[in-house]
């Protein structure tokens, strides 16, 4: 399994706009063929920081994903609303505890 983490700063005006537009498509990224779970965290002390952390059953449907139409769509619109760049991680869960 492939454990993708995603961390971003947005700007303090589109956090909303950001969050209703996840609200909208967060059913289609989950059905995405290989997906097992996404969770969207926001930092405690920094509304502004968003993470997704997702499961993915393979690096290869992760990879499709990626490339797919629907991470172009939300990418773009997603993207539009950053104050800093982007960190993305792809780990393997080793355990868990």
């Amino acid at each position: 399994m492939i454990v993708r983490i995603v961390k971003m700063t947005f700007k303090e005006d589109k956090i909303i706009e950001f969050l209703a537009f996840l609200e909208e498509n967060k059913s289609k990224i989950r059905d995405f063929p290989g997906c097992e779970m996404v969770e969207i965290l926001q930092e405690k002390d920094n509304p502004a920081v968003i993470m997704t952390h997702s499961h993915w059953q393979s690096e290869a449907e992760l990879e499709a994903y990626r490339n797919s139409d629907l991470f172009n769509f939300v990418w773009s619109n997603t993207k539009i609303h950053f104050n800093a760049k982007p960190e993305a991680y792809s780990m393997l869960s080793l355990d868990k505890l």
